[in-house]
């Protein structure tokens, strides 16, 4: 596998009404998600992109119900877990994960 970072930035998973900030990163071969603190139990995340059936845009909540901001993406892997994280300019990071997809 690759470990030359294509894009890195921080970002917010979010599950719920669970939040944890970090850095998400995008290499040629996977996408990880590093909290920076581990003790939430959200994260670290690491798949593959072969793994990703879809992504696109999505709303960040509060308290997981209220929509309070747009710069947010989902991704759905064939497995049917999902991840969405708030995180800034989401278009490039679709167009870089949705660049893979057939």
């Amino acid at each position: 596998m690759s470990v030359n970072c294509i894009k890195s930035s921080i970002a917010t998973v979010q599950n719920g009404v669970a939040r944890a900030d970090g850095k998400l990163q995008l290499t040629e071969f996977e996408v990880i998600f590093e909290p920076f603190n581990q003790e939430f139990g959200l994260g670290p995340y690491q798949f593959t992109r072969a793994e990703i059936a879809a992504v696109g845009k999505c709303l960040g909540k509060g308290g997981g119900i209220i929509p309070i901001i747009t710069e947010a993406i989902r991704i759905t892997l064939q497995s049917e877990q999902v991840y969405e994280f708030i995180i800034a300019q989401p278009s490039q990071w679709i167009a870089l994960l949705a660049g893979n997809l057939r």
